[in-house]
């Protein structure tokens, strides 16, 4: 279970190695001594970075697992890293949920996010990215199609049990009536002559080919029914054409940017000078003169004099101008899923139109085919109509009665051996059906949740969040006393019952509520099925205490937790790691710090 590590030239670590156990492992020492390196040396060796020291052409990091030896070669060429080998991580996807959700170094996207205030969406939802949903539910669909018309048919294979076991049943007792009626028969006297043998034949032939043209003439008479009803419905089908809607859509999409790229320009405008008055910095841009009734300043924009008052009553119209444009920009989107919805179902007017098209023409070669073989069934069945009556003038009644039996019995052993065969096939394919009504519930259950998963991957994050906030705000004494992220991914505070603005917080409790949003990835992803090591760096904000509650509470959720620690932090109940044995580029001669 222990690992072991080994960088060269990765970040500023010149050479050095260290083993990972299982737990807590502290990385401690002051500043520029390798601490941060050695966690980049660990997401080297895990694909999600190439942190060649700079000045240096070649790096390399080698993870020694129990299962493995893993060996990420880093070269620079003309400029640029380039990385060979493959590192513990393959998959991109497992890559971005990695550096997302446990590599919660100090340079972790979601932490930055949350210390500047911006909304997490993106950041949470962004391996939902690289799991081609669509593509996922198009193949599903395609492969529950195919189950379907396999269930149609033993749906309709069951209906027709019954009826080709009651038909075996009739011909069984047929056989045995006719071979009674054979043996009963004194035929001492008369041999069995040539001209009985083919009379025997013919007439066997003859029910057989009566029979045929029979199933052939209700054949031709049920393609035609259903090429007459395809051509119905093909003909009542209206496929509209979808150009109009493309253009409006077209039209749409660059009306909704434009809103949006507008209420961001008036959104950055009204938060900058907001932030100026609600903080009491417009002397940092004008001058202020405080008067009994408002304080008088000159516009930091055209100069002019004017009241504090005014310009606040100015933020306030801009306020409600960027709510407007928020209002359009909800109208678009609805008018675009409206318009979307709407070229979805001329699609599926057009692929109906083709499929009924293509159906048309099989029926068409298949009923031609069938009169074609109905026409020489006729044609056979007249030959041996003329011909039996040839041969039935050459024997006597005994003997015709001979060779109908035998032709009888022929026939029917025939008939009882196709009734057998198409009975078993029969209860074969219906014996089906329950297992490919679990395969379509299955493949029904795998796109429903594929549908849903983006939905169900926000509210899983959401409740992540929220738990795991919960969890911790027992044990920390923060200014605020709970905090949640909104539908729309808001990070939202509340502090003595009213919502809080981030930048009021303390540094440290900002940095907590980064690596909560982090967790709450952490748990919607399921990332530690794949990732079994988290990373902790960059929490100079949080006091020793309590940066002994979040190490316990991290260290419970992860197979291997590897941080940064000073020398003053209060000692951890895990495995220490000390630099002290290593080359870092701080220790060299007439470098500065690395």
């Amino acid at each position: 279970m222990t690992w072991h590590l080994s960088l060269e030239n990765i970040a500023g670590i010149r050479q050095g190695d260290a083993h990972i156990e299982p737990g807590v492992n502290a990385v401690r020492a002051s500043n520029w001594q390798g601490k941060s390196s050695f966690l980049a040396g660990i997401k080297t060796a895990f694909g999600t970075a190439m942190p060649l020291t700079e000045g240096q052409s070649t790096g390399q990091a080698v993870l020694q697992t129990d299962d493995e030896e893993i060996t990420v070669e880093l070269e620079r060429t003309n400029g640029s890293v380039s990385r060979s080998g493959q590192p513990y991580l393959v998959d991109e996807y497992d890559q971005i949920c990695a550096e997302l959700f446990a590599f919660l170094d100090e340079d972790n996207d979601i932490r930055q996010a949350v210390r500047i205030g911006e909304n997490l969406e993106a950041l949470l939802t962004r391996p939902l990215g690289f799991e081609n949903i669509d593509e996922q539910i198009a193949d599903l669909q395609t492969e529950r199609e195919q189950v379907e018309r396999e269930l149609e048919r033993a749906d309709q294979a069951a209906e027709r049990l019954p009826q080709h076991q009651q038909r075996v049943t009739s011909l069984e007792e047929d056989l045995e009536e006719l071979r009674a009626e054979r043996d009963a028969i004194d035929d001492d006297s008369a041999g069995e002559s040539d001209a009985r043998d083919e009379l025997s034949e013919l007439r066997a032939e003859r029910d057989q080919v009566a029979t045929k043209i029979e199933r052939l003439e209700t054949t031709a008479e049920r393609v035609r029914e259903t090429v007459t009803g395809k051509r119905a419905e093909l003909e009542s089908l209206t496929v509209p054409s979808d150009a109009d809607v493309e253009d409006v859509l077209e039209s749409l999409h660059a009306d909704l940017r434009d809103i949006e790229r507008d209420k961001e320009l008036l959104q950055s405008v009204y938060e900058a000078n907001k932030r100026v008055l609600d903080e009491g910095r417009a002397e940092l841009l004008t001058e202020v003169s405080h008067d009994m009734l408002s304080d008088s300043v000159t516009c930091w924009v055209c100069g002019n004099d004017t009241a504090r008052d005014d310009i606040e009553a100015q933020l306030t119209a801009l306020d409600d101008r960027i709510a407007d444009l928020q209002s359009q920009a909800a109208e678009t989107r609805d008018r675009v899923e409206e318009l979307e919805a709407k070229r979805d179902e001329i699609k599926e007017a057009r692929r109906k139109e083709t499929d009924l098209t293509d159906r048309i023409g099989d029926l068409g070669t298949r009923l031609a085919e069938t009169e074609e073989d109905l026409e020489s069934a006729r044609e056979r069945q007249d030959e041996l109509e003329s011909h039996i009556a040839e041969l039935e003038a050459e024997v006597d009644s005994t003997e015709d009665r001979i060779s109908d039996l035998e032709s009888e019995i022929k026939y029917t052993e025939a008939e009882l051996t196709d009734a057998r065969e198409e009975l078993e096939e029969t209860e074969t394919l219906a014996e089906q059906r329950e297992m490919l009504e679990e395969e379509y519930d299955s493949l029904t259950g795998e796109i429903t949740d594929l549908r849903t998963r983006k939905e169900d991957v926000k509210r899983r994050t959401r409740e992540a969040f929220s738990s795991a906030l919960a969890d911790l705000l027992e044990q920390f004494d923060t200014g605020f006393e709970t905090a949640r992220l909104t539908s729309t991914f808001d990070l939202v505070v509340a502090r003595e019952g009213r919502e809080a603005q981030l930048d009021a917080l303390s540094e440290g409790e900002r940095e907590l509520l980064g690596i909560v949003a982090a967790l709450a990835g952490y748990g919607a992803f399921e990332v530690s099925q794949r990732v079994p090591v988290m990373l902790l760096d960059g929490l100079g904000g949080l006091a020793s205490d309590n940066l002994q509650i979040l190490v316990e509470y991290l260290a419970a959720r992860t197979e291997y937790l590897v941080l940064t620690a000073y020398p003053e932090n209060e000692g951890f109940d895990g495995n220490e790691l000390s630099p002290s044995e290593w080359q870092v580029v701080s220790h060299e001669p007439d470098v500065g710090p690395a």
